[in-house]
């Protein structure tokens, strides 16, 4: 497997905690929940991503292969709580 190949792979398997992590954050600061107003909502995506590349790694471990249902749903799951937590959304 050549360089491009292997970059391909990684970035289609990266692909879904880059769009939900980035998608909330961006969500949350359209909606007004910019938590302490500390941090960018790049800031927050970037964490979200990370959050959510740990949960699909997970999956990938636990399961053998990606792309199961339960990955994703990890993934939501801990997604939100990275963004819940990392806004300090619970002082509203």
């Amino acid at each position: 497997m050549g360089l491009y190949l292997l970059l391909d792979q990684l970035l289609n398997f990266l692909a879904p905690a880059l769009a939900v992590g980035f998608l909330l954050a961006l969500a949350a600061r359209l909606l007004g929940l910019r938590g302490d107003g500390r941090h960018s909502w790049f800031w927050h995506g970037c964490v979200n991503a990370l959050a959510g590349a740990g949960v699909l790694l997970g999956g990938l471990l636990y399961f053998g292969h990606d792309g199961k249902m339960a990955s994703y749903a990890a993934l939501v799951l801990v997604v939100a709580t990275t963004q819940f937590v990392s806004a300090r959304a619970w002082r509203r």
